[in-house]
């Protein structure tokens, strides 16, 4: 009978015409795992994307649409040893439970055996050196084969399988050596015991099962620990909301039938499941996941609403702008997912060097055997020597070196309100030293106010608040709402920094520069705020100028300073007018600042930094600053930024404070410090472990304990980022 799969409903479309599907992959530990799975994937035909996530060991597939069947990524990672099914939150999640709960009991078992089998090598230690009888001996060792031989069947399993399935796949991986150490150790201490020998590595190979369970534990603790901050967002999710489907019925839907322009009903209590604003009733309501602060804020008319934002009191009616997978909280959550699939160019580095592991390790154990024996010694103490160059140099302490700082950091900079969008931003951040910001949207609040717009006429008003919802640009996106347009210009066209036009009743309607609708006189004998953006609009020949004004985010004095402090050169770059950027310069003590600047203009600026050897931040939203973010050295935007910027943006940051710019900073050079701590520590034990255990000094006992006791350090000190977030938030 032929079994037909049909993955299809785990297949979405990704753009472009690709298409994508997340796997979850078992068997996933180390670096090494990680580098055999992406190369493997993608050296199948038409694959665009292979990128496997090692905290939650799932794999990110993107395909040209039509070319390929799901079912044949599976199959293929059986080839390679790993089994793997489609991923879903809630199956991978009980999944996860399991096998920690697996890992917990290998490690009591392993923990318990270790305890006995040492408490009966003491008296066989002590007695090798005194007047043990060999019988007595004998029997010492016999029992601890009795506690030892089933206690490594069970709590090797997880080492043992791997190991199987990776030969199966005629190919190696980590657990490799691991397992042949192990089991040549019992079996050369069975052997040893048999012939009434006085050693026996019983203790050294329970004893290396548990400290590599110790760590695998952990690991695995810590990954779940900062996918638990991916788990808090998913929970904030509501699966269902109270969609309107007549003047006043309401019918409780799924998230996926509300489309954007539908209403629906916020109730006390309720988390709202959609993006929108606000159009009837008043309430107080809890979205500091957006804002960051945890303070009530009042919702009424016009008010945006986030999806999992909590209403606290009243009853809201909300026209929606953004649901399901296009809500601003499932950007978070994709952008989180990012940051803890990101690879880093150290982290690329380790991957090269745990690749390499198996076979020179193999070949260095048996190159050590052999120069052993020509070298006069027996072939025991020979092997015994080669199981511990297998022991003592197993590269965990490589492959956890880079992957648990970048996790530990990832939720570390969550935590303080910033989001990575690119594999090695940490490191680039690190570098920064100088940092170009762009003033409307990111030194100042999103949230902006027309000053005027009484003075315009209704329908002229009407009419630039339809033309302004064409624009990406947060001072359009203000006109528009202060208009209360609800339907855009169809035939409208954005032009990158200076605005947007477009023809209705064969008028030319634009909104933008007043130089872009011709309107420079209007600016000039017009008695204007300087702290105001001025938007130009035109209807033919008729000219109008909106006056739109921010204020600065709350703590950006505070910001400024720190920077400063830091020894980071500063200096705003804005398309806004002179007055503008000015005042705002002049309240935040920056000396450097242009105004009037146009997008190639910052491209020039910062290639002028980069010519210098300046590593530059560009911090900035809005269209207008993507070509600028893409050609700095490293970049940020506002949550708050076009779809557009985020994309571009190396990292993101939450809410309405500034201080995600200094904690990113913070919080990355103390990151890449750690990197470069845990790649010296790793290197710095084999260079020093291999050679004495090639002389033979080290026993096994000796090489599981340094090996784990490395594994162990470097994690330890990998969650030294953990403080970060602490210091910074």
């Amino acid at each position: 009978m032929q079994v037909t799969r049909d993955f299809s409903h785990y297949v979405r479309d990704a753009g472009a015409g690709l298409q994508h599907i997340d796997l979850a992959v078992e068997g996933v530990h180390c670096a090494g795992c990680m580098a055999k799975i992406e190369r493997g994937l993608s050296a199948i035909p038409d694959v665009t994307l292979a990128r496997v996530n090692l905290t939650d060991r799932r794999v990110a597939l993107e395909w040209k649409a039509g070319t390929l069947d799901p079912g044949r990524f599976i199959d293929r990672l059986e080839e390679l040893g790993y089994k793997a099914y489609p991923f879903e939150t809630e199956s991978a999640e009980a999944a996860e439970v399991a096998e920690s709960g697996f890992l917990l009991r290998c490690l009591g078992v392993a923990a318990f055996a270790t305890m006995n089998v040492m408490m009966l090598s003491i008296p066989v230690w002590s007695g090798n050196v005194s007047d043990m009888l060999p019988e007595q001996r004998d029997f010492f060792h016999w029992l601890s084969a009795l506690i030892a031989l089933p206690a490594a069947a069970y709590a090797g399993q997880p080492f043992f399988r791997s190991a199987w399935r990776a030969l199966s796949a005629k190919t190696t991986n980590m657990d490799v050596p691991i397992s042949i150490g192990v089991i040549l150790a019992l079996g050369m201490s069975v052997v040893e015991t048999i012939h009434h020998a006085e050693h026996a590595y019983f203790d050294a190979a329970i004893m290396l099962l548990t400290f590599l369970l110790v760590g695998r534990f952990l690991d695995q603790n810590m990954r779940r620990r900062t996918r638990a901050v991916a788990g808090n967002l998913a929970a904030l999710k509501a699966e269902t909301a109270a969609k309107f489907i007549g003047p006043d019925e309401i019918s409780q839907v799924p998230v996926a039938a509300i489309h954007p322009g539908d209403m629906v009903l916020l109730r006390p209590g309720e988390r709202c499941a959609v993006d929108g604003t606000v159009i009837e009733g008043r309430s107080e309501i809890d979205q500091s996941l957006i804002t960051g602060e945890t303070l009530y804020v009042t919702a009424e008319q016009g008010t945006p609403v986030y999806a999992g934002s909590m209403n606290i009191s009243g009853t809201l009616r909300v026209r929606v702008s953004a649901a399901s997978e296009a809500t601003l909280l499932a950007e978070i959550t994709r952008l989180l997912d990012n940051a803890l699939a990101a690879r880093s160019r150290y982290m690329r580095l380790a991957d090269r060097a745990s690749r390499l592991y198996a076979p020179v390790v193999h070949a260095t154990a048996l190159i050590t055997i052999l120069g052993w024996v020509l070298a006069g010694a027996s072939w025991h103490d020979a092997i015994v020597t080669g199981v511990a160059v297998l022991i003592i140099t197993c590269p965990c302490a490589l492959g956890l070196a880079i992957p648990t700082v970048q996790t530990v950091a990832s939720g570390a900079m969550f935590k303080a309100g910033v989001l990575l969008n690119a594999g090695d931003a940490i490191e680039r951040l690190a570098e920064a030293d100088h940092v170009i910001f762009d003033k409307t949207g990111t030194l100042t609040l999103p949230d902006l106010e027309v000053m005027n717009a009484a003075d315009i006429p209704a329908d002229i008003f009407e009419l630039a608040g339809r033309l302004a919802l064409s624009s990406h640009h947060p001072v359009a996106a203000a006109v528009a709402q202060a208009a209360g347009a609800r339907a855009p210009i169809v035939s409208a066209v954005e032009e990158a920094g200076q605005g947007v036009r477009a023809v209705v009743d064969g008028a030319e309607l634009r909104l933008g520069r007043p130089s872009f609708c011709g309107a420079e006189a209007l600016v000039d004998g017009a008695m204007l705020d300087p702290e105001a953006s001025i938007v130009a609009f035109s209807k033919g020949t008729e000219k109008f100028i909106l006056s739109v004004r921010q204020g600065l985010r709350p703590d950006a004095q505070a910001v400024i300073a720190a920077l400063k402090a830091r020894n980071i050169g500063i200096e705003i770059l804005s398309g806004d007018r002179e007055p503008a950027v000015k005042a705002a310069a002049h309240a935040l003590a920056i000396p450097e600042w242009r105004a009037g600047v146009m997008p190639a203009d910052k491209i020039a600026r910062i290639e002028e930094l980069k010519r210098r050897g300046t590593k530059v931040l560009m911090v900035g939203d809005g269209m207008n600053d993507a070509p600028s973010l893409a050609a700095a050295h490293v970049s940020m935007s506002p949550i708050s930024a076009a779809h557009l910027s985020q994309a571009t943006a190396d990292l993101v940051f939450l809410g309405r404070p500034l201080a995600p710019v200094t904690a990113a900073i913070d919080a990355s050079r103390k990151a890449l410090h750690l990197m470069r701590q845990n790649l010296w520590l790793a290197i710095g034990y084999n260079v020093l472990a291999v050679p004495v255990a090639i002389s033979g000094v080290v026993t096994p006992l000796i090489a599981a304990a340094a090996m784990s006791g490395s594994s162990i350090l470097v994690m330890l000190n990998s969650l030294r980022a953990r403080s970060s977030a602490r210091e910074i938030v």
